[in-house]
């Protein structure tokens, strides 16, 4: 397992260095198969001083990335938060596969409970997730790069669909957390 922890915008001494790759090194535990560990702390000029260190972390497991953000009043309580969010999207991801507690390979979601199978009553509780509840379909037009900048201000929006003439593909523009654009560009192999 490789672990890179930087910093941004801020010097990071060896204790906090230790600190962060032993609090994360605990994550293995719960998740063995983990390939890498991406660490980026920063520090922001904020008011609020309980704000003020921000700790990044993505790790790859297999190719599924999970990612954590917090923000903390030192870099100890930043990673502390993160690694307890990182833990409940552990939890979460590892109950989504086929081979987890409860479920089997192409299995329902239905369980049923020793005390109720004896009485010959089963007893139905389905673990649903986020489920889709709206489409949307609209005409997705070529549009160059600032003219689909220019279109998502003027709808106000956070992201917006369209189609890249100079790329020769749909694009999805986006506006970060620090007030600039992202662009994601598909790509198929």
């Amino acid at each position: 397992m490789e672990m890179h922890i930087t910093g941004k915008n801020i010097e990071l001494i060896p204790a906090v260095r230790d600190y962060i790759s032993k609090k994360m090194g605990k994550i293995n535990r719960h998740l063995p198969n983990i390939l890498s560990f991406d660490v980026v702390a920063s520090e922001e000029k904020t008011r609020a001083p309980d704000q003020r260190f921000i700790l990044q972390v993505t790790l790859d497991s297999n190719g599924t990335l999970i990612r954590g953000e917090e923000r903390g009043q030192d870099l100890y309580s930043a990673s502390d938060k993160v690694y307890e969010v990182l833990m409940r999207q552990i939890e979460h991801y590892k109950g989504k596969l086929p081979w987890s507690k409860g479920r089997g390979w192409g299995s329902s979601s239905i369980r049923t409970s020793t005390t109720e199978a004896t009485l010959g009553v089963k007893a139905e509780t389905t673990t649903e997730g986020p489920k889709v509840v709206k489409t949307k379909r609209f005409d997705v037009k070529p549009k160059s790069l600032e003219e689909a900048i220019d279109q998502m201000e003027l709808l106000g929006h956070d992201f917006f669909l369209f189609y890249n003439p100079d790329a020769n593909r749909i694009n999805l523009l986006y506006r970060r957390k620090d007030g600039n654009y992202g662009l994601i560009e598909p790509v198929t192999k």
